[in-house]
């Protein structure tokens, strides 16, 4: 009798620390999913414009105002930077989560000591941009378009170029660079809008689920998150598409990839805890088109420029520069169509990881 009477209890205590855990991470998902969408806003001060102003005067790039009104009406904030060597390149910034503009400073000093000019892009729900809800890529993709419609709108820009040639070039090319929440923008933007050339991409999520689990394991255990701890990501996105009316669980660069292919630049960094490698290995195998990779050895989230500035340097700029110089054709824009040149591109380009 006592002994079936122990049992019992030790049944229970198994029970009971087996289905704890799962209950408790449901109820963790369901209260962090509004956070999720509404991330704290880092406010653009004056001593962060200052910081970037004098980033700027060392190229000799002049910026303005560039503000977009986006399709559902939020009024996006931004600047336009041009190099006084532009050839009407230009490259989109997109930041990361809970940061600004100036977050990608110093992709964009890189880029307009080439030339490039540099359109820097406070995301919805950030910095000085209207919107309370981030939703990584579904509605900001949409955003994305209008910044481009804007661009060639605007034709001549009001900062005078100095050099030869019209001294206000339409847009020649259109790329993308971003990072971590960024980098998925870009990746998503690319794949809607065919005037996006080609994407540099630094520590990007494949998808919000799978971001999700690495927050469910603390990012230290992913296979936690993907196990015991899975409810938080069930409750988070279930909550998450309840309260914006968007298939979040759709929200996918890995998708995006796969349904345009268009050149990609990956770039994964080896100690990253956030999103760690085996996102930017999920996006680079379902890239159809033209495609690298870079892991950077001993560098975490975001990192790439801090720990190897020349060889970011390097990767970036020749990246681009193969299809700035119009050496090669771009991308067919049908989904999972490549063109011949794209082809040849892909044949030569080999997976580089150091």
């Amino acid at each position: 009798m006592l002994r079936a009477l122990m049992g019992r209890r030790i049944l229970r205590v198994m029970l009971i620390l087996l289905l704890l855990p799962p209950v408790l991470a449901a109820v963790a998902g369901w209260v962090v999913a509004p956070a999720y969408l509404h991330p704290i806003r880092r406010e653009l001060t004056p001593d962060l414009i200052r910081e970037a102003d004098a980033s700027f005067a060392l190229t000799h790039a002049g910026r303005e105002p560039f503000d977009v009104r986006a399709p559902d009406g939020a009024l996006l904030r931004g600047w336009k930077v041009t190099p006084p060597n532009s050839d009407g390149s230009w490259v989109l910034l997109f930041h990361g989560v809970a940061d600004n503009r100036v977050g990608v400073t110093g992709q964009a000093e890189v880029l307009l000591r080439s030339g490039y000019g540099v359109v820097m892009m406070d995301a919805r729900a950030h910095g000085a941009s209207e919107g309370s809800t981030a939703t990584y890529g579904w509605l900001e993709r949409q955003d994305t378009r209008a910044v481009i419609d804007r661009l060639f709108q605007d034709g001549c820009l009001s900062i005078p170029l100095h050099g030869p040639g019209n001294p206000c070039p339409p847009p020649r090319h259109i790329f993308a660079l971003g990072e971590s929440m960024g980098a998925g923008i870009a990746l998503e933007s690319a794949a809607t809008d065919p005037r996006i050339e080609a994407v540099v991409a630094e520590a990007s999520f494949a998808n919000l689920r799978e971001a999700a689990y690495d927050y469910a394991g603390l990012r230290k255990y992913p296979w936690l998150g993907k196990t015991l701890l899975s409810p938080f990501a069930w409750t988070l996105l279930y909550r998450g598409a309840r309260l914006t009316a968007i298939p979040l669980a759709e929200v996918s660069p890995a998708k995006a990839v796969g349904s345009r292919a268009f050149p990609v630049l990956l770039i994964c960094d080896e100690k990253d805890v956030a999103l760690p490698c085996r996102h930017t290995q999920m996006i680079y195998d379902a890239a159809h088109g033209p495609k690298q990779l870079w892991t950077v050895p001993n560098a975490y989230h975001t990192a790439a420029l801090g720990f190897y500035p020349e060889e970011f340097k390097r990767r970036v700029l020749e990246f681009f520069g193969t299809y700035r110089s119009g050496s090669f054709p771009a991308p067919a824009h049908g989904a999972g169509r490549i063109s011949s040149g794209a082809q040849a591109i892909r044949a030569r380009e080999i997976t580089e990881r150091r």
